[in-house]
């Protein structure tokens, strides 16, 4: 059976964004806990974060030389942020909170970004590694509305589409190309020197390189804005 192509515009629909600090310090909490325990325990924690290499999304991703787009049901879509939950869920959460061990601010000694691994490389094991397609076109294309995607790229660049910007509450027009693609960028909501500075620093490489990368801790927004936010 034959499918037809799809449009090259897609509208993706929004999910609601987490709030509240209660479900990021429990995803935080999951990368930079391992800085307390022994060599062994960091191996595990690096094994347990990984997950399995989907083979339909890597055939999707590898068609980009091609100029016939890839359908986007064997395009691997990261997994949108789930809504809030309460009742026990909440409960429990607010356990775990409670259970965290509160210390001081280490010294940003030592901090390049460099040791969190290329920025924005596809070579992790979070959600989205190897499926062909770099972390900031996988942000782009969960946060973004009416995409556009360069042709040849397997629905990977994003080529234009409309941001909600969740920090400023403007709608940004992106358009892919020089002086324009910086208009938005991707922040980490857990900076990575914030990070380095709370116990990422004994962390071994592979799972910092995973912490930088993982769509968790990622979103699309003003540029400007994230600027002003540095590291």
């Amino acid at each position: 059976m034959t499918f037809p192509p799809p449009t090259s515009t897609v509208t993706r629909k929004k999910w609601p964004w987490i709030t509240g600090g209660i479900v990021v310090a429990v995803a935080v909490f999951s990368f930079l806990s391992p800085a307390q325990d022994d060599q062994s325990a960091q191996a595990t924690a690096v094994s347990a974060s990984a997950t399995p290499t989907v083979a339909a999304s890597t055939t999707a991703r590898a068609t980009s030389s091609s100029s016939t787009p890839v359908p986007m049901s064997s395009a691997l879509a990261l997994s949108p942020v789930e809504p809030a939950v309460g009742g026990a869920d909440a409960t429990a959460a607010l356990q775990q909170l409670a259970g965290l061990e509160i210390k001081g601010r280490a010294p940003k000694t030592g901090y390049d970004r460099d040791l969190f691994g290329q920025a924005w490389t596809d070579d992790v094991t979070v959600e989205g590694g190897h499926n062909g397609c770099d972390t900031r076109n996988d942000i782009l294309g969960r946060d973004l509305d009416q995409i556009v995607f360069k042709p040849g790229t397997g629905n990977c660049a994003v080529q234009s589409g409309t941001l909600l910007d969740p920090y400023t509450g403007s709608t940004i027009s992106f358009v892919r190309g020089e002086g324009t693609s910086n208009a938005v960028q991707i922040d980490h909501v857990v900076a990575l020197s914030d990070a380095w500075q709370k116990g990422a620093q004994q962390l071994d490489t592979a799972t910092r390189v995973n912490f930088a990368n993982d769509p968790r801790n990622l979103k699309a927004v003003d540029g400007p804005a994230n600027q002003q936010k540095s590291d």
